[in-house]
C-alpha cells in the first residue's frame, strides 16, 4: 500500500517545470569537493527537486510492525531523469530529521529487500581510489538506471526497489564506534547480502555503493501508533525492528559541543552542527544562563529519577535542534554562557567597575571562534544582564549583531545608561536587525502567597519603560489576543509580547519553555509562528536528549 509522506511541506509541492534533471545535476556537481556536492544535494531536496514518485512511501510489514519506506534510495531529479545520491551518514541524518524520517536497521533492510517488487542484481565496480568520486557515482547510477528501465513496463517508477545499493544503517555497534558509518546490504538475487554489517569506515567515507533509504519515523506496532526510536530503545519491543537487541541511540550525531573557559569566572558550552552547510552563513547565539542554573540545566535533558527540576524548564538544546530542522537558512551555533556565581547580576556586582570590559571580552572570544558569523545577544532571567553589560561597554552596537532578544530578562534596562538610544540607533542602522522582548505581568504574580517584584522593577515594568522610550521614535501597532499584548514596530522587526496574568501565576520559566527561545530567534521573520506557537505546547519534545 502506498502512503504519502506528510512531514515536509516543500517536498510535497509539485515540481516546477524548470526542475533540474538528474543528468544536469550530476554534471553540475561533478567537479565539486565532497562537502559542496553534499550541500548541493541537500539544497535540491529542500527545494523539492526530487521525483514525485519518490515521495510516495510504501508500507512494509515486519511481523506486528508496519513501517513506511521510500520506494528507492534518496535521489535528485525529475520523474524520468534522476540521480541516486550517496551521502555521508551525518548529512543523511540531517535530511532524515528534516523529513520526519529515520535511517533503517539491518533487520529493516532485510525486510525491505524481501518486500521489494523490483529486486536488482548488485553491480559492483572494482575497488579503487576513484570509487569515492563523482565520476564513479555517475557510472554506477547509469548502470542502475539501465537495470531499472528493463523492469519499468511491469513495475513503473514508485514500485519498491532494492538490491542495487548498500544501506547506510543505524546499529547498536555505533555506540562503541563513534565517528564511524555503519553499512549493510547489497543483496544478491538469492537473498544473501554482499556487505555484512560493517562499521570500519570513518563517517566521512562515501562511495558509489552507498544508498540512503529513508523510513518514516512513525509506525504502528501491534496496531498502536509509536515511533521507530521508541521501539528500538525498548528492550521488550526492539526485536520487531532490530536483530541486535536494543538500539538506545538510533541516529547519527548531528552536533558537537565544546566547553570553553572565557575568563576566571565565566565558562561557555558552544554547540555546533556536526555538518556545517558551506553555502549558508553562521548565526552565533550567545545565551546568558538564568539565575541559579548551570549550563547543563539550561540545555536541558529528559528527566531522570532524582533530577533537579531545573533540567526540565528551558530545553535550549532541544529548541536549538528544532531550529536546525525548521530554519535551515543558516548554520545555528549556540553558546550558553554561565557565570561562576550562577547569576550575571551577581557577576556584575563582583566586578562593579570592570563588567562592561569583561562582557566585551566574552563576546570577542566567542566571535573569534566563528569569524563572519552574525550574532544574537540573548538570555533568560539574569542572563539578560550579560547583554546589558556588553551594551554598557560599547558606544555603538557592532554591525555583526543581527538580533537582540530578552526572554523575560530585561530587568537591567536603564534609559539613563543609554540602552534605549543604542538599541534604537542599531535597529535603524540597517535592514536585517531584530529586537524581541518577551515578558509577563510579573508584579502581580504570587510566590508562596507573596509578590516578589515591584511594578516597575520586573520585566513587565521594564518593558513599559522601553515602550515609553521609543513611543515617538517609531510607529507602533498594538494587537491584543487572548491576554497577550503584541506591540510591533519596524514592520515587525521590533516585537514586544507581554502576557497578562490574571491567574497571578509565576510564568518566568514558562515563557521560555513554551517555545519562547524558538520564537525569540524567529520573531519578525517569515518563519515566525510557522510550525509552532509561542505560549503553545512544546514542539521540540522529539529533540530532548537523554543527556
Amino acid at each position: 500500500m502506498v502512503v504519502r509522506l506528510l512531514v515536509f511541506l516543500v517536498i510535497m509541492v509539485s515540481l516546477a517545470p524548470a526542475a533540474e534533471t538528474g543528468t544536469s545535476f550530476a554534471a553540475r556537481v561533478a567537479e565539486l569537493d565532497p562537502a559542496a556536492r553534499e550541500a548541493a544535494v541537500v539544497a535540491a531536496v529542500r527545494s523539492g527537486n526530487v521525483p514525485a514518485w519518490w515521495r510516495q512511501f510504501v508500507e512494509v510489514t515486519m511481523g506486528d510492525a508496519v513501517i513506511a519506506v521510500a520506494p528507492d534510495y534518496l535521489c535528485v531529479g525529475t520523474e524520468d531523469d534522476y540521480w541516486l545520491a550517496p551521502l555521508s551518514p551525518v548529512v543523511a541524518q540531517v535530511l532524515a530529521d528534516e523529513l520526519g524520517c529515520v535511517l533503517p536497521t539491518r533487520k529493516m533492510v532485510d525486510a525491505i529487500w524481501r518486500a521489494a517488487a523490483v529486486k536488482l542484481e548488485p553491480q559492483p565496480i572494482p575497488p579503487s581510489p576513484a570509487m569515492t568520486t563523482a565520476a564513479v557515482f555517475n557510472e554506477h547510477n547509469a548502470t542502475v538506471r539501465s537495470q531499472r528501465a528493463e523492469e519499468a513496463k511491469k513495475f513503473p517508477a514508485g514500485a519498491l526497489v532494492a538490491g542495487h545499493k548498500k544501506d547506510v544503517v543505524v546499529s547498536a555497534r555505533l555506540a562503541s564506534a563513534p565517528g564511524k558509518v555503519a553499512i549493510y546490504g547489497w543483496h544478491r538475487l538469492e537473498g544473501a547480502p554482499i556487505q555484512p554489517l560493517y562499521t570500519g569506515h570513518a563517517a566521512s567515507w562515501v562511495d558509489y555503493s552507498h544508498g540512503v533509504r529513508l523510513v518514516r519515523k512513525n509506525l504502528t506496532l501491534a496496531g498502536e501508533h509509536t515511533t521507530v526510536a521508541a521501539v528500538l530503545a525498548d528492550p521488550e519491543k526492539c526485536a520487531a525492528l532490530s536483530d541486535e537487541g536494543p538500539v538506545a541511540v538510533a541516529r547519527y550525531v548531528t552536533e558537537r559541543s565544546e566547553d570553553v573557559k572565557l575568563s576566571d569566572d565565566v565558562r561557555a558550552v558552544v554547540n555546533v552542527p556536526q555538518w556545517i552547510d558551506p553555502t549558508k552563513p553562521a548565526r552565533l547565539v550567545i545565551y546568558g544562563a538564568p539565575a541559579g542554573n548551570s549550563i547543563e540545566q539550561t540545555w536541558g535533558r529528559r528527566k531522570r529519577e532524582g533530577d533537579d527540576w531545573h533540567f526540565d524548564i528551558q530545553h535550549i538544546a532541544a529548541q536549538t535542534r528544532w531550529l536546525r530542522v525548521h530554519a535551515t537558512e543558516v548554520n545555528w551555533v549556540v553558546a550558553c554562557v554561565q557565570a561562576e556565581q550562577r547569576s550575571f547580576v551577581l557577576w556584575k556586582r563582583a566586578h562593579p567597575d570592570d563588567h562592561p570590559r569583561r562582557a566585551g571580552a566574552i563576546m570577542d572570544a566567542l566571535r573569534a571562534k566563528f569569524p563572519g558569523a552574525k550574532l544574537v545577544l540573548t538570555g533568560h532571567s539574569a542572563g539578560g544582564a550579560l547583554t546589558f553589560s556588553y551594551l554598557d561597554g560599547v558606544e555603538k552596537i557592532p554591525d555583526d549583531v543581527e538580533r537582540i532578544a530578552f526572554l523575560d530578562s530585561n530587568y537591567a534596562y536603564d534609559s539613563a545608561k543609554g540602552h534605549g538610544d543604542k538599541i534604537a540607533a542599531w535597529l535603524g542602522g540597517a535592514e536585517g536587525r531584530w529586537l524581541s522582548v518577551l515578558a509577563y505581568q510579573d508584579y502581580v504574580a504570587l510566590l508562596e502567597g507573596k509578590t516578589f517584584v515591584s511594578e516597575n522593577g520586573g520585566t513587565w515594568g521594564r518593558s513599559q519603560v522601553m515602550l515609553r522610550d521609543w513611543a515617538d521614535v517609531w510607529s507602533w501597532t498594538r494587537r491584543d489576543d487572548d491576554g497577550l499584548r503584541r506591540h510591533t514596530a519596524f514592520g515587525g522587526r521590533v516585537e514586544f509580547l507581554l502576557k497578562e496574568n490574571p491567574e497571578k501565576a509565576v510564568l518566568h520559566t514558562r515563557l521560555v519553555e513554551w517555545n519562547g527561545f524558538i520564537h525569540a530567534m524567529l520573531s519578525g521573520s517569515v518563519r515566525a509562528e510557522q510550525a509552532y506557537r509561542y505560549l503553545g505546547p512544546r514542539v521540540y519534545g522529539d529533540w530532548i536528549a537523554d543527556k
